[in-house]
């Protein structure tokens, strides 16, 4: 292989990477699954800078695109509703225009909600969690699962 060529690949690797890189980490996953997952174990660790990794849309992390303050406020509310004990992919389905429908247990104390996990595919063939079911899980934040209902 020519060095012309070598050059030309070792350029276009650095170009495709850094789409999928935001200050040396890696953004976003290679499954719906696992964004999902990951996601969920950053809010349930109360970590809002790997959530950001995790959430965002098909232009990327929602980190590079929305205001800090803004992104902050609105991962500290997710995490307070995603904190739980555990956690179970019930299924993985078809979404609307190209996303991916992740379907998960969780529980909390004696609560056991499902909601779903709405991903899209972003740059870099990257997946990131770009909404989620918060009405599922409305009594977790704030409650500590001692009490069904």
């Amino acid at each position: 292989m020519s060095f012309r060529k070598v050059a030309g690949l070792l350029l276009l690797g650095a170009c495709s990477s850094a789409t999928q890189r935001n200050g040396g980490q890696l953004t976003g996953a290679n499954a719906p699954q696992v964004a999902t997952e990951q996601f969920l174990r950053a809010a349930n660790a109360g970590d809002l800078q790997a959530m950001s990794t995790q959430w965002g849309t098909k232009d990327g992390p929602a980190r590079e695109t929305m205001d800090r303050t803004q992104l902050d406020k609105r991962l500290t509310i997710l995490a307070c509703y995603f904190k739980h004990d555990s956690e179970r992919v019930v299924g993985e389905a078809p979404g609307a225009g190209g996303r991916r429908d992740v379907r998960v247990e969780l529980r909390k104390g004696n609560i056991i909600r499902q909601t779903t996990f709405y991903t899209i595919k972003g740059p870099g063939d990257r997946w990131y969690v770009e909404n989620m079911d918060l009405a599922a899980v409305r009594d977790f934040c704030g409650n500590s699962g001692t009490s069904g209902r």
